[in-house]
């Protein structure tokens, strides 16, 4: 809606006396033309299932890092609407997410597709192998420390808020550092939003357990899973928790999802085993599939990377 003000009432009648002499007659407007304002007006009415976008909510270092695509909306203007689950899991659900701007004078409209990702606080989740994924790491606030220790409502809270900066931290490391994982935008609290990967038809892309690739695209998912897992390995890390249901295939690339259990592979007390799994996971796999992958020469693969 667009609505016009005539402000030419606004000048007294005696403007001519009070004006600079100094100032050249044709480089000032008319004062006796109309000056004409104009207002759009914004529905600021939300549905249900929308918010107003949270981008300018959350401090600078839990925004996405450069260089940062195109598609990622950060128009305050912009409007979050919720348009259903994507996943439920032990520890987490998976939510998809419109971000999206009208147009507004010469910019245009825009918007993306995010998975947003909520982790539950400890006693709404059933994450079983929490405690032996977090040894090595630290809380820094021993307030923190201690309620999650005495399990308090804080210390569940903590905890969950944990598990999404952890996934948030991993996912910026391995993002920059070329790993095939979703572009990490945004985290505040308990939600991790996310790029949306889907399968080029509008839905999500399909998880690696779920296709039957012909030999040539299985050899392709193979080299990329296997320089996936170097990159970690290079940065000293394990997923943990790679299995081809935390791998999608969208067209002919893989992407690595579901990292909040990244392990430290030296640090850990247990980061060599859980490197182990990781590669007798995806050799059975691709064994299976027809394409004879050795764990051991995989594990030690890997382990040059690390050391």
């Amino acid at each position: 809606m667009s609505t016009e003000y005539d402000l030419t009432s606004l000048f007294s009648d005696d403007y001519d006396s009070r004006r600079p002499e100094s100032v050249d007659d044709e480089s000032r407007p008319d004062p006796d033309g109309p000056f004409v304002f104009a207002f759009h007006a914004v529905d600021e009415h939300l549905g249900p299932d929308q918010r107003w976008s949270t981008w300018l909510d959350v401090e600078r270092g839990s925004r996405g890092p450069d260089p940062r695509p195109d598609w990622v909306v950060t128009e305050q203007a912009a409007i979050d609407t919720e348009l259903g689950v994507l996943k439920t899991g032990k520890e987490a659900d998976v939510f998809l997410l419109e971000r999206a701007v009208e147009a507004i004078g010469d910019n245009p409209a825009k918007s993306s597709l995010l998975a947003a990702k909520r982790y539950r606080t400890e006693e709404h989740r059933s994450f079983h192998r929490s405690t032996a994924y977090v040894e090595g790491r630290r809380t820094r606030n021993s307030r923190d420390s201690r309620a999650m220790a005495k399990k308090t409502a804080h210390g569940r809270s903590v905890a969950a808020g944990q598990w999404a900066y952890a996934e948030w931290d991993a996912l910026n490391r391995l993002w920059k550092a070329g790993v095939p994982v979703p572009y990490p935008v945004q985290v505040d609290g308990t939600e991790l939003l996310m790029e949306f990967i889907d399968d080029g038809e509008g839905g999500a892309a399909p998880r690696l357990a779920q296709v039957r690739p012909p030999k040539d695209l299985l050899g392709s998912y193979f080299e990329q899973v296997r320089d996936g897992m170097r990159e970690l390995a290079r940065a000293g890390l394990a997923h943990g928790d790679l299995s081809p249901y935390n791998v999608l295939a969208q067209g002919d690339r893989i992407v690595m999802i579901d990292l909040p259990q990244v392990v430290d592979v030296v640090g850990n007390p247990k980061g060599m085993d859980f490197l182990l799994r990781d590669c007798r996971n995806m050799a059975a796999w691709f064994t299976n599939r027809g394409l004879e992958i050795d764990e051991q020469e995989l594990f030690a693969d890997l382990l040059t990377m690390v050391f």
